[in-house]
């Protein structure tokens, strides 16, 4: 039987994990809330824009066409991929560096580069694969800026020719318990392949159709990069507040284990020393 002392260790360390795990979720769920509310006002302005884009450039002249919709023979693709820098999430990170290492075996055949956005993610990909540049740093002041900054050598780089796709993997939020992992196209920008026209829609362009081309498209890009990244914050949350959420249930039901494996210990040793005792005592009576 096991030591009392060792097994009373047991249970104040597991009661000290608890407090943590528990502290850790209370921490989580105050933060998915902001997280949340800004991927949730963000989504709609982001969906419009693509939409406006769509509908202006496909009726556009395709030689006026942007450059970064422009397809070209794929030979180099870079991948965007998005976690966070810290772990105790569940599947949270795990799952994005699993899609990732799928999207090299797809891609065997190109040249790929990975842009980490996430200290999980670089540590996964950092010895083994060519990076482009570690995007990591976003989370010390998480903006649009920060982000867009970033975006803006990926799109130049598009446009110069490295690259021949834009990937981004990341968690897209649906609620607390549940994140998707995602793969968007970033690079070239999506457009209708259906070119009948379904709605007539009369645009009045001030200045002209390509100027305004020019200035929505980048900020369209920029805007879909910071939609991922902060659909992976508040995923990252609702991740790591189930997480904790389960690991506190475990905790206790491991604790309660062992109190009542401590109180049969307990019991049983009491029972032995009476059973000393008495023995003793019918040996010196005997005697």
């Amino acid at each position: 039987m096991a030591n009392l002392k060792e097994i009373r260790g047991r249970i104040t360390s597991i009661s000290s994990t608890m407090q943590i795990t528990r502290a850790m979720k209370m921490v989580s769920a105050a933060k998915l809330k902001k997280a949340q509310d800004a991927i949730v006002m963000l989504r709609p302005y982001s969906e419009k824009l693509q939409e406006l884009i769509q509908n202006v450039n496909s009726s556009s002249d395709p030689d006026q066409i942007s450059v970064y919709a422009q397809k070209r023979e794929v030979k180099r693709v870079l991948f965007i991929a998005v976690t966070s820098n810290r772990g105790l999430a569940g599947a949270f990170n795990s799952s994005i560096v699993k899609e990732l290492n799928l999207q090299f075996q797809n891609n065997a055949q190109y040249e790929v580069e990975v842009l980490p956005v996430g200290k999980k993610v670089y540590d996964a990909v950092r010895k083994s694969r060519t990076v482009y540049t570690n995007g990591s740093t976003v989370y010390d002041n998480l903006n649009f800026d920060a982000v867009a900054h970033i975006t803006e050598g990926v799109m130049t780089s598009f446009k110069e020719g490295k690259f021949d796709e834009v990937y981004v993997i990341y968690n897209k939020f649906v609620n607390a318990a549940t994140q998707e992992v995602t793969t968007e196209q970033l690079l070239p920008i999506s457009m209708p392949e259906n070119t009948e026209p379904q709605v007539e829609t009369d645009y009045i362009f001030e200045p002209n159709r390509a100027e305004i081309l020019d200035n929505l498209i980048p900020k369209s890009i920029k805007t879909q990069v910071f939609k991922a990244i902060l659909d992976s914050v508040a995923s990252e949350h609702g991740a790591r507040m189930t997480a904790m959420h389960k690991a506190t249930d475990n905790a206790q039901a491991l604790k309660n284990d062992l109190v009542i494996f401590y109180n049969k210990a307990r019991q049983a040793a009491i029972t032995n020393e009476i059973l000393e005792i008495v023995s003793g005592a019918e040996a010196l009576k005997n005697s």
